[in-house]
Parts: C-alpha cells; structure tokens; sequence
C-alpha cells in the first residue's frame, strides 16, 4: 500500500530527500507515485503538516 499526500501539503519539500526511492513529485502540492512507493513512511515521518500517510 502507498503512502498518499493531501491538500494540507505546504509544498515545503522535507519529504523529497527522505524518499529512498525518489516518489515523490513537486508540483503546488506533492505527489507520490504509487508504482514506486515501497511504504517505507520515511516521508510521513518528515512531514510538518501530517499531509502523508497510508492509504
């Protein structure tokens, strides 16, 4: 299962250089590419808002 971004994302970027696997997308808000998402939740760990987690 992969980890989803919501609209709470502030686009802060601390989530990027967590991803082991590069699945994550800039844009206005985040996005992470399910395909390549190994569920690790090193992304939500970072995340200052709580705009990831698993779907």
């Amino acid at each position: 299962m992969a980890h989803k971004i919501s609209d709470d994302c502030i686009a802060c970027g601390s989530c990027i250089g967590e991803c082991p696997v590069e699945a994550i997308s800039e844009g206005e808000i985040y996005s992470i590419d399910a395909a390549k998402c190994t569920d690790c939740g090193s992304c939500a760990d970072v995340c200052p808002t709580g705009a990831i987690s698993a779907e």
